[in-house]
């Protein structure tokens, strides 16, 4: 199983879906995984039960696919590692690879200001240097969780494909 951890923006939904490509593994996204199962999107969940309860359901699902199936491509919230003991049961497994997507302020504010609807967590962020501030404290925040994974992928400057490329390269 091969996980990928990073801020939104990272880019681990995209890179994942190239390396399942690649070499076969289903890809899941577990924000996507999570909306199937609750029938309902993401900001549906956090306005009708809170963050606790998702953060909950999250753990919940994320146990319920690392013991369904070991050949998958697993792409976390951005979130994800730094809830209840989310890192501790993915670095419990020798079977799982964890990566962390290290994507540069500049590259994620790049990356998510023109996407900033479909993220609900900043979609009321009105310009470029509010957004960098956010994106900064919440990397500070974030950061130790992220950097306990397994291999740590700069992607900045780098195509989908020779990120694959990259961690492909780590594995075999």
């Amino acid at each position: 199983m091969l996980v990928f951890l990073g801020y939104m923006g990272s880019g681990k939904s995209f890179v994942g879906q190239v390396i399942s490509e690649i070499i076969g593994f289903k890809f899941i996204d577990l924000d996507s995984y999570i909306e199937l199962k609750e029938e309902m999107n993401i900001s549906e969940i956090f306005q009708k039960h809170g963050v606790i309860y998702f953060r909950k359901r999250e753990n919940f699902y994320l146990k319920e696919l690392i013991d369904a199936d070991r050949n998958i491509i697993l792409s976390l919230g951005g979130g994800t590692p730094c809830y209840y003991n989310n890192m501790e049961l993915l670095l419990n497994k020798s079977f799982i690879k964890t990566f962390y997507l290290d994507a540069g302020i500049k590259t994620l504010v790049k990356r998510l200001w023109n996407d900033k609807k479909n993220r609900p967590i900043i979609s009321g962020i009105n310009d470029e240097d509010e957004l960098l501030e956010f994106i900064g404290k919440h990397l500070f925040e974030r950061r130790p969780f992220y950097q306990q994974a397994n291999y740590k992928i700069a992607v900045d400057d780098k195509s989908p494909r020779q990120i694959a490329n990259e961690i492909i390269s780590t594995l075999f």
